[in-house]
């Protein structure tokens, strides 16, 4: 079974840690609590844990506090800002300083649980290679034929897909595979973080630089890196790679010395990078120097043959007693799907599955898609707070915004980010969200 992951919750008022906590528990993970920043900082310097979810008003240590000091000490941990107060400028402010994203309440016990399932990157760091459905199976071979290979490898395919599960496969065939395999999701890590997270950076570089680190690129010497969801890298950073890549070495933020470099990059995208050129958001030059070894990943819905030995082996991994199956309504219903959520989505619904399932025998009722799950009464939710609403749904209202913007731009990404005055990434992370909820978006964007 997998462990499952550990969420640190921070609140200061007690009745809704408590609901939180229980929300979190319900949903088959492992909760922690603390009253206030300080408090968290205390777990966490005698505890793991995979992710934060932290109120912003609370005494002692605030969460924005507790931001900054979390990217610190674990720049690359999720982190997820709950507020009843302020504005959409105030939460898109907490995500340029480094939030993952931003919870509003009072919210359904569901979006929490949803947003912890989104938050666990490295759910397909043991996942092995499943290639039952032939075009599959053709694509191994053809990765397996060019892993010798120390060129660049570009792989394309839908979120969720398992396009890290295929790099990881082009590393363990390749000569690089006794050396270290390194992921870093470029999406996931906020801009003024994901530059020191790659190339490292002296004691004093910046505000809070208190010892010397190694970088990503430092780490994977000699063996390979993954650069995950490239395409969401500002443009800015996009130069300083090419130069990495170009030279074969990089510089720490505030050194002065140049360190050779043999890594192999492995670069993924859930975009048409081609598009993105020509729109102006990706360097042409990057475009060419990743497409080398240029593969795409079908989604799970063009590759059938998949479904069921993956949701197998999500089984074998998350299931609490011996000899559970699906049985054949099951198996079928699973088939049926067309998972617009992939790899990923299906994993959930295992998971989801088995919590449901009143016995080893899984059947079709117990297959539930996220948007037909429903919180059972007896479960805490932490929508039941008496604590008031916002005036009218700030998430609703952003999406508002973004929408106008991108009808009066004509769908340009480029000038909407600049009406709305948030960074290009930003905006790209927004519509992705808006996409996952099945908002319809221009096609331009």
């Amino acid at each position: 079974m997998n462990q499952a992951a550990r969420v640190l919750i921070v609140e200061d008022d007690d009745t809704l840690r408590d609901a939180l906590c229980d929300t979190i528990e319900f949903g088959g993970y492992r909760a922690v609590a603390a009253g206030n920043g300080r408090e968290a900082l205390s777990r966490m310097e005698s505890e793991s844990f995979d992710m934060v979810i932290s109120d912003v008003q609370m005494d002692e240590m605030d969460g924005h506090g507790l931001l900054r000091e979390v990217r610190n000490r674990k720049p690359e941990m999720p982190f997820v800002m709950m507020t009843a107060h302020g504005s959409v400028r105030d939460a898109v402010s907490a995500m340029r300083d480094g939030a993952t994203d931003y919870l509003l309440k009072p919210f359904e016990a569901q979006v929490l649980l949803d947003m912890v399932a989104r938050m666990q990157p490295t759910a397909e760091a043991g996942l092995p290679i499943v290639a039952e459905d032939p075009s599959s199976q053709q694509l191994c071979a053809l990765a397996q034929r060019l892993a010798p290979s120390d060129a660049t490898v570009l792989i394309s395919g839908e979120s969720g897909c398992g396009k890290e599960v295929l790099a990881r496969f082009i590393h363990n065939e390749s000569n690089r595979a006794e050396k270290p395999f390194l992921a870093i999701n470029c999406a996931a890590i906020p801009e003024n973080m994901l530059e020191s997270m790659l190339f490292g950076y002296e004691k004093g570089a910046y505000t809070g630089a208190h010892q010397s680190r190694p970088g990503k690129f430092e780490q994977a010497n000699g063996g390979s890196l993954l650069l995950d969801e490239i395409s969401e890298m500002d443009l800015g950073l996009q130069a300083k790679l090419l130069r990495v890549l170009q030279e074969r070495e990089v510089e720490r933020l505030g050194g002065t010395k140049l360190i050779p470099l043999d890594v192999r990059v492995i670069a993924t995208t859930n975009r048409q990078l081609e598009d993105e050129v020509r729109e102006g958001t990706f360097r042409e030059d990057l475009y060419y120097r990743l497409n080398v070894l240029p593969l795409h990943l079908p989604p799970l819905r063009e590759r059938r043959g998949d479904i069921l030995p993956l949701a197998k082996l999500f089984l074998n991994r998350y299931a609490t007693v011996p000899g559970a199956y699906f049985d054949e309504s099951a198996e079928s219903a699973l088939v049926k799907q067309a998972w617009r959520g992939n790899v990923r989505e299906l994993e959930n619904c295992v998971q989801r599955a088995v919590i449901l399932a009143r016995s080893n025998v899984l059947s079709e009722c117990d297959i539930v898609l996220a948007d037909q799950f429903e919180v059972s009464a007896d479960a805490p939710a932490p929508a039941a707070t008496a604590r008031p609403a916002l005036e009218g749904d700030l998430k609703l209202r952003e999406q508002e915004l973004i929408l106008q913007a991108l009808d009066a731009t004509g769908g340009s990404r480029k000038e909407t980010a600049e009406k709305l005055g948030i960074s290009p990434r930003t905006l790209r992370y927004k519509l992705a969200r808006m996409r996952e909820q099945g908002i319809s978006l221009p096609a331009s964007a």
